[in-house]
């Protein structure tokens, strides 16, 4: 009597296994065709490019490779590529340029010289920051928007006045902030001749205004710290006089501060500071 031996599919059903897919390669192979075919006429697009003009683009964005002109070309995308660098490290460059520097390290002090971990937020420091930076840098902003911005939008100057102009006001705000000893060092180092300081380049005034933004936020982070040292010294001879070695003085201390930090109005003082050491 002959015997049918069954199949794998059954073989697995029969001991509670799922089924073995045996699809073949080729079912493989025809699933990623298309994208292979896609694959391939892109690569022979862009090779194309190279020597014939090619065009295309989606809706209305339009993009042309290979075109007659090719070292015009090649000097517009490099102006392209610098263009989007310094549109990524604006934002940077801008912080550094305005009293943000200042503001944000000596809020950072505040936090740090009352033992507190995470209150005030990163993030509400830095806005903080940044809408005191707004304020203090409104007339700047006014005189710019006067004098460059709005004779350029009416045609009546050139980019490249307007761009003057706006560098003017700003060159006037940070040397009007640094300490002529660190805008002097560095113009040494660029082996500048006697220059006036309206005619100083950016590239030395603001590493300048820079190390003085630095020296001035820890000028005052230092002379926030002195109290609040004061309350951890008291608190610290208290305990040690009581015997009461094994207690640590920030259970103690740091309440003192916030009771003494808010019974001062902290917060008024920190930034009634800030703004009065820009001269407003």
């Amino acid at each position: 009597m002959k015997m049918e031996t069954p199949n794998i599919e059954q073989q697995t059903r029969n001991i509670g296994c799922p089924p073995v897919n045996r699809r073949p390669t080729l079912f493989y192979f025809r699933r990623w065709l298309p994208a292979l075919f896609v694959f391939f006429i892109f690569g022979a697009l862009t090779a194309s490019a190279q020597s014939t003009n090619l065009t295309t683009g989606f809706g209305p964005i339009q993009i042309t490779l290979g075109a007659n002109n090719g070292p015009q070309d090649v000097d517009t995308g490099v102006k392209v590529l610098i263009a989007l660098t310094l549109l990524t490290l604006a934002p940077s460059i801008l912080l550094l340029m305005t009293c943000f520097t200042r503001i944000v390290i000596v809020l950072s002090f505040v936090r740090t010289a009352l033992q507190l971990q995470g209150t005030p937020a990163n993030q509400i420091i830095v806005g903080l920051s940044l809408f005191l930076t707004m304020f203090i840098m409104a007339p700047v902003w006014e005189g710019i928007q006067n004098d460059a911005l709005t004779p350029y939008q009416a045609n009546q100057i050139t980019s490249q006045q307007a761009i003057d102009r706006a560098t003017a006001h700003i060159r006037t705000f940070m040397l009007r902030q640094a300490r002529p000893k660190d805008v002097d060092l560095f113009a040494q180092m660029a082996k500048l001749k006697p220059t006036k300081p309206e005619d100083l380049p950016l590239q030395v005034v603001i590493p300048g205004f820079i190390i003085s933004e630095l020296r001035t936020a820890f000028q005052m982070g230092f002379l926030i710290f002195v109290p609040f040292i004061l309350i951890d010294l008291v608190v610290a001879t208290v305990l040690m006089s009581m015997g009461m070695m094994m207690m640590p003085p920030t259970v103690f201390s740091v309440p003192l501060k916030l009771l003494l930090f808010v019974l001062v109005d902290g917060w008024s003082l920190i930034v009634t500071s800030l703004v009065h050491s820009f001269g407003m």
